[in-house]
């Protein structure tokens, strides 16, 4: 068990969302569940990319904000593509800069390795040309990114 876990508070369907993320990454499973006194699953952990979460149904008190977000490393545009498709799925919404949230208000970065690596170029032209590009996306283009970084 890791020591330290991120704690998700959901209003009443932390079921679905645990369900939503073990199908959507790879190397993922669901937990433990706690099921209330009706048999409903009211909490439980799971397990994305090999990191420990756990989920609560803690009711409407407590909203997710984007100050916390989860980040996600792609390693090409082809898994930027696909999670975000899947994460903005029936409901979910666009931000900027590679940021979206899912159907239950949860924020995720979608983030393809290029980016970082143009970002940090030692070239600083180079690495402003690409963070000049990147202010303009919603999802990020690792194609535009390079060309953008490259003047072209």
């Amino acid at each position: 068990m890791q020591k330290i876990r991120t704690f998700l508070w959901f209003d009443g369907d932390v079921e679905e969302a645990m369900k939503l993320y073990t199908s959507i990454f790879k190397n993922s499973k669901m937990g433990d569940l706690m099921r209330g006194p009706d048999g409903k699953v009211t909490g439980g952990t799971f397990t994305l990319e090999g990191v420990e979460f756990m989920g609560l149904n803690g009711g409407p008190q407590f909203k997710f904000t984007e100050a916390i977000s989860l980040f996600v490393d792609c390693k090409d545009q082809r898994e930027v593509d696909e999670l975000w498709s899947k994460l903005i799925a029936d409901g979910g919404e666009e931000s900027q800069c590679g940021w979206l949230k899912d159907k239950f208000g949860l924020s995720w970065q979608i983030i393809p390795a290029a980016l970082m690596e143009l970002l940090g170029d030692k070239d600083p032209a180079r690495a402003k040309r690409a963070t000049d590009a990147m202010l303009k996306m919603r999802k990020i283009d690792v194609a535009t990114l390079r060309r953008a970084a490259d003047g072209a």
